[in-house]
């Protein structure tokens, strides 16, 4: 259910300024969004695990944080990690 080291390297080289920026807004939404895809499919199957439930809206929360700071400081940025992580519908 975790993300392992080769996933997490792959999706911080992809979204963050270099392979060693594990602490940009970037990749951590990225990281996030990843845990919260595989958090989904395993509350699919599992409809009953409330921690999971919980842990998954905590996640959702934070990650709507970072992206409202990005959206702050930079629209350009936020605009294109919205489109990469198909998170929402763009209008």
């Amino acid at each position: 259910m975790a993300i392992n080291l080769k996933n997490k390297s792959k999706i911080i080289e992809k979204y963050g300024k270099n392979a060693k920026d594990t602490g940009s807004v970037q990749s951590q939404a990225a990281l996030l969004s990843e845990k919260i895809s595989e958090l989904t499919e395993h509350l699919k199957s599992n409809p009953k695990d409330f921690q999971g439930r919980r842990g998954l809206l905590m996640m959702v929360g934070r990650r709507k944080r970072l992206l409202s700071y990005l959206k702050e400081k930079n629209l350009d940025d936020y605009r294109k990690l919205i489109k990469a992580l198909n998170i929402r519908e763009t209008k």
